[in-house]
């Protein structure tokens, strides 16, 4: 391994741990006796221009990433699917970190944002990892970090036991993920991903073996904890709603786009495998391969049980929420649901990870608003129930205007961005299974997306219909405003022109 180009395929990462590094140095060194709303924008903008020296440092990035010594097989991945997840990632850490200006959750503001940063530093790693080992790395990387902003309100009850929650959870799914890990290695010998593909599709004795199953299953468990696909959703709704607004909406984006990345390495690997071993023809014993693609066996079926699981459950759950925290969560969870049907049924082309990408990165921008609009409105009635949104438009019209689009996206509506996204995602399996069960799971989706129309609009007529019961205005924060109608405009923006972010992904793709 060649160190130099180990350092070049990992700037963005440098980046952010130098950034983390100064804003501790700045805040702990030189403004210990400064005012809180001073060391909050000192943090904040220290971390934003560590981001942003990432962004920046990313063209920099060795071509075709890192390899093993003397192997053309992947370790960290560049360019691509891995740039496009690692920007959205960089770019939701930016607008996440500037929702912090005016919370008062903490006084360890410094702190905070080094932690952001660390965590980030994982979603990055996990991105591009292609390595078993990497790939555990970085996801405990984020999820410590995670852990740890999830318990940073201390003066809140909800917080404390929302942590631990989160934190014991996913101790467990971690050692699940790493017993499937330890399998997958006892099985092929490799802990490579594109070996460990090979493996599979060229030995019949690996793929009958039982502990094929064990391994997948375990894996299924370990990555479906991260995403909060059902059966492995339980810390969501309480994490979501006892983590303090920024951290709630970092958990609710960055960590997702960059879990779901991960899960398109694994399609991408073994699609990789697949065009160099059989020139993308490939047949088995039993018959022609499917037009899907991922882990051999069960893989299909177990991510599929997760989607439909998820778009039932989380849809139907959230009809029964008087939180809007939790109401986020359990939509958090059947839009996992609906991107894990993409997963089930990955595509041998770009399709299928087009298609995810585009809807994680506009469903995490969308995400970040929303909890962003909930923290201002919380802020001031002191609750995140559905009666404290009680005549907002009255009290804070502008605030109202962007949450009818950001829940209005959510909910799928045109010419919103999110009508594209599950477009572009409902499309993208039929092309892979036009059967009748893909056509049957399509409409199963498409029927969750009206259900979630019913309880995004129970949050919305309390807004605009229902009369409040303080007539008090609510003011926020310049800076948390200006992010969200930024967002706000971004999302109706990208809905009337959705060629803009297509054409943009299409560049990370040109000369590959």
């Amino acid at each position: 391994m060649i160190y130099a180009t180990l350092f070049r395929v990992t700037l963005p990462e440098t980046a952010l741990e130098i950034a983390a590094l100064l804003v501790l140095v700045v805040d702990l060194g030189f403004l210990r006796k400064a005012s809180l709303q001073a060391r909050v924008i000192s943090a904040v903008l220290l971390g934003v221009l560590g981001c942003s020296a990432a962004v920046m440092a990313m063209p920099l990035q060795a071509l075709g990433g890192l390899t093993y010594p003397e192997s053309t097989d992947l370790l960290l991945a560049s360019g691509g699917y891995t740039a496009i997840a690692q920007m959205g990632i960089l770019g939701l850490t930016i607008l996440t970190l500037f929702l912090l200006v005016g919370s008062d959750f903490t006084q360890h503001v410094g702190e905070y944002v080094a932690v952001v940063l660390m965590a980030a530093t994982g979603g990055l790693l996990i991105a591009a990892a292609q390595d078993l080992l990497v790939i555990f790395v970085g996801l405990e990387l984020l999820s410590l970090g995670l852990y740890i902003l999830t318990a940073f309100a201390k003066k809140s009850g909800k917080s404390a036991e929302a942590a631990m929650k989160y934190y014991l959870f996913g101790a467990m799914s971690a050692a699940f993920l790493l017993f499937g890990f330890s399998y997958l290695y006892g099985l092929t010998g490799w802990t490579n991903l594109h070996e460990i593909m090979r493996a599979f599709y060229s030995s019949n004795v690996i793929n009958s073996s039982p502990l094929v199953y064990v391994a997948l299953v375990m894996i299924a468990a370990g990555l479906g904890f991260k995403v909060a696909a059902v059966p492995f959703h339980l810390w969501a709704p309480d994490t979501y709603e006892g983590a303090p607004a920024p951290a709630a909406a970092f958990i609710a984006s960055v960590s997702k786009v960059a879990s779901f990345a991960l899960l398109i390495g694994i399609g991408t690997a073994a699609a990789h495998v697949f065009d160099n071993m059989h020139g993308g023809i490939v047949t088995f014993s039993s018959g022609p391969a499917p037009k899907w693609i991922g882990f051999p066996g069960p893989w299909s079926l177990i991510v599929a049980l997760m989607a439909v699981a998820s778009m039932v459950f989380g849809n139907l759950a959230a009809l029964a929420q008087t939180s809007v925290r939790r109401l986020l969560a359990y939509s958090a969870i059947a839009h996992a649901g609906y991107i894990l049907l993409a997963l089930a049924y990955f595509s041998h082309s770009t399709l299928s990870t087009n298609a995810i990408l585009y809807y994680i990165l506009t469903y995490g921008l969308t995400t970040v608003g929303a909890f962003g609009a909930v923290a201002v409105v919380e802020r001031v009635a002191g609750s995140d129930r559905m009666d404290a949104f009680l005549g907002l438009s009255k009290r804070n019209g502008l605030l109202a205007a962007v949450l009818l689009v950001l829940f209005l996206s959510l909910a799928g509506i045109p010419p919103l961005v999110g009508f594209w996204a599950k477009f572009n995602l409902f499309a993208a399996v039929l092309r892979v299974y036009p059967a009748g069960l893909g056509i049957g799971l399509v409409a199963l989706a498409v029927a969750m997306s009206a259900v979630s129309l019913y309880y995004y609009l129970q949050v919305l007529k309390r807004v605009f219909v229902m009369p409040a019961v303080d007539d008090t205005p609510i003011k926020a924060n310049t800076v948390t405003m200006s992010v969200l109608v930024f967002i706000a405009l971004a999302v109706v923006v990208l809905g009337c022109l959705p060629g803009l972010l297509q054409n943009w992904m299409g560049t990370y793709y040109a000369g590959m």
